[in-house]
């Protein structure tokens, strides 16, 4: 699991701040010479046969904001991740916005689970790292979702924001979203809105024809992409609309951290 490659317009290495090159204070690439499985929270442990790689972050749109921060997790944390969540799946749900609980629906086709925020060492390094880079508290943060998609399943575009007064009870409305995923071929993560997209990208005939309407960005393992839901101003951003292409080959292992407005409450 974890990450993407960019296939839209506007892609740039972000100097400076957080996620550039000085990593963000948490997402620092790797160094040499550690043995393998050795944990260190500031690089996330070293993948198998080398290291984890420089940090640096791209920007792939201001409509909606989105970035991809490149290296963001190691191959041994993505592992973990899964590890952790494979006994737990269940059939993935979506928000019923008349009375703010879940509900199944054909639009989502995943199963998935969420691990408790902070539960771990590990956990809580991930989570640190993620508030380093888009300055959210980690108070601020929903636990983790897990997600596994096989062949064919998908998520058809959709908000993250909520358009129910129940849900935002509890730390206000979801301002941004961290995004980790990996797949062999299809699963990209798309934005049929965006006022960039994936036409001029050199990577243009790798993607699947559902991955090019829009921005487009392939999953990676690695990589890690932010955005948000909101604009600075606190409006709601409906270029922010966002859904998951159907796997094509292999299975597509996903991690989400959906961020709040205000302290969420656990």
């Amino acid at each position: 699991m974890a990450g993407s490659r960019a296939a839209g317009r506007g892609g740039r290495p972000l100097a400076g701040g957080r996620g550039g090159k000085r990593g963000g204070g948490g997402g620092g690439g790797g160094g040499g010479g550690k043995s393998v499985g050795r944990y260190d929270g500031r690089r996330g442990l070293e993948m198998r046969g080398g290291e984890k790689g420089e940090p640096w972050t791209e920007v792939l749109s201001w409509e909606p904001r989105a970035f991809l921060y490149h290296n963001f997790l190691s191959k041994e944390e993505c592992e973990y991740l899964i590890s952790l969540a494979k006994p737990h799946m269940k059939k993935s749900t979506v928000v019923d916005a008349s009375t703010g609980g879940s509900k199944d629906s054909r639009v989502r086709t995943s199963s998935g689970m969420f691990l408790g925020r902070g539960q771990d060492k590990i956990i809580r390094t991930i989570e640190k790292r993620i508030s380093d880079y888009t300055f959210i508290p980690v108070e601020n943060g929903e636990g983790l979702q897990v997600l596994h998609y096989e062949v064919g399943q998908k998520y058809e575009p959709h908000f993250d924001y909520f358009h129910d007064e129940f849900n935002t009870k509890n730390g206000g409305q979801r301002i941004a979203t961290l995004l980790i995923s990996d797949v062999e071929e299809g699963g990209e993560t798309i934005f049929p809105s965006s006022k960039a997209n994936s036409s001029s990208s050199p990577f243009y005939n790798e993607l699947s024809e559902c991955a090019k309407k829009g921005l487009a960005v392939k999953p990676k393992m690695g990589d890690a992409l932010l955005f948000w839901s909101m604009r600075p101003d606190g409006s709601l951003d409906a270029t922010s609309l966002h859904g998951g292409c159907p796997v094509i080959k292999g299975n597509k292992w996903s991690s989400t951290k959906w961020m709040r407005v205000h302290e969420y409450k656990i």
